[in-house]
């Protein structure tokens, strides 16, 4: 019957009446492994980015090691991968390889080891879902020594420093301090400097009246001006947060503006400018390129364009040109193109397929018309020595006899039609009006 191995260690297991006269051999391979298992320590020389850390059955390996040195020049980061993936390991790493190093067995989970890190690992050998995991990622200590000294702080009390970028100087400022928890703790989330905090000896008061000092510079006769001062404290908060400099409150010195006055800017969270600029930007993105206006003003306006039908640059008016292109006109044909021209007329809405301005294209000019006023007068005849009168814009005046109504004849009469008889006119037909400017919003 051949030899069997141990699952995780690969030590050889000879069967009954086996290996007569060679057990010494499997016996001093055995305990050459056992010697790695528990005091081995194996310098893994690394290359490339991939490495194969295996257990060998019945023989020494590198996967026997207690203690793996990774060292060699891996050119990045470097995957070791642990074989076979049925083994159990416990690993103690120390990376010195220049490169971070990632440990796997299967598909489950890895553990990276940065260069310069040392980490305890273990292997649980799952097959192809084996995972690697971290052993010193949670350590729950009963104690804890740093350089010599017992560390008495708990983990809450530890945690308050978690994320602080203080420098070694800026703690160093704490040397020597006998202040006890409850008197540190007024300086939580206090930011001023040693010297700032040093105007405070002897005060007594609470971190958040403290901060209202926060970056004070004031002297004692300076911050001394506030002696009398009869203040609440919600009056006095109005202050809080402004960041203006002595200079800027000196503004203040002398002014006699009332609370109601001064109240017209309560509630106000922006600068005012910035806020009156925002404004005016709004306003003016709220009428698009291509909007036309009339003005009561011979001046054109900032960000508008007479209406003349003149031709101006596409690039410099791009968006204009984006909203009307060539539909007055195409300029050159390349870099400019036409305002449409609105001097004189008068605008009417495009019938857009209503029927009632049929075929009209969108921006085309119509001339002027009036619908027009047809009538007949026939075989008209009046009475000899009659006079003949019309009104309005009729005129009318007797011609010549006619001799066919054998009664002494008859005369014929004229009609003139005159509107300006009865009218306002001129050299076209328009309403009652007034000229204004017509622009173009660019």
């Amino acid at each position: 019957m051949p030899s069997t191995y141990t699952a995780n260690a690969g030590i050889e297991l000879p069967a009954n009446g086996e290996q007569s006269a060679t057990w010494g051999n499997t016996v001093n391979d055995n305990m050459n492994i056992i010697d790695r298992l528990t005091n081995g320590v194996g310098a893994i020389t690394l290359s490339g980015t991939t490495h194969t850390l295996t257990t060998s059955d019945g023989t020494v390996s590198d996967g026997h090691y207690n203690v793996l040195v990774l060292g060699g020049s891996p050119s990045g980061t470097n995957t070791i991968t642990v074989a076979p993936n049925d083994g159990q390991h416990v690993y103690i790493v120390t990376n010195s390889s220049g490169q971070t190093a990632i440990f796997t067995q299967g598909s489950g989970g890895n553990v990276t080891v940065l260069n310069g890190g040392s980490k305890v690992i273990y292997c649980d050998g799952a097959g192809s879902g084996a995972a690697v995991v971290d052993v010193t990622a949670v350590l729950e200590l009963t104690q804890l020594i740093l350089g010599g000294t017992l560390v008495t702080s708990t983990g809450a009390e530890l945690n308050i420093l978690d994320g602080v970028t203080a420098s070694t100087t800026e703690l160093n400022i704490l040397d020597g301090v006998t202040a006890s928890t409850t008197e540190l703790n007024i300086l939580d989330g206090v930011t001023s400097t040693a010297a700032e905090l040093n105007i405070l000896d002897g005060v007594t008061a609470s971190t958040t009246e403290l901060n209202i000092l926060d970056g004070v510079t004031a002297s004692t006769s300076e911050l001394n001006i506030l002696d009398g001062v009869t203040s609440t404290a919600s009056e006095l908060n109005i202050l809080n947060g402004v960041t203006a400099s002595t200079a800027e409150l000196n503004i203040l010195d002398g002014v006699t503006a009332t609370a109601a006055e001064l109240n017209y800017v309560d509630g106000v969270t922006s600068a005012i400018q910035a806020q009156l600029d925002a404004l005016t930007a709004a306003t003016a993105s709220a009428v698009p390129a291509g909007a036309v206006n009339s003005f009561a003003m011979s001046a054109v306006p900032t960000g508008w364009l007479s209406c003349n039908g003149s031709l101006v640059s596409r690039t410099t008016y791009s968006g204009l040109f984006s909203a009307v292109g060539t539909t007055y006109g195409a300029g050159d044909g390349s870099t400019t193109f036409a305002l449409p021209d609105l001097r004189g007329e008068f605008i009417r809405g495009f019938d857009d397929g209503r029927g009632v301005d049929s075929g009209r294209t969108f921006g085309s000019a119509q001339s002027w018309a009036i619908e027009n006023i047809v009538g007949t007068f026939t075989d008209i005849r009046v009475r000899l020595n009659t006079i003949f009168t019309a009104t309005g814009a009729f005129t009318g005046s007797t011609g010549a006899v006619s001799g066919d109504n054998g009664s002494g004849g008859a005369a014929t009469a004229n009609f003139a039609f005159d509107a300006s008889n009865v009218v306002n006119t001129a050299s076209e037909t328009r309403p009652r009006n007034i000229a204004l400017l017509y622009c173009i919003k660019t």
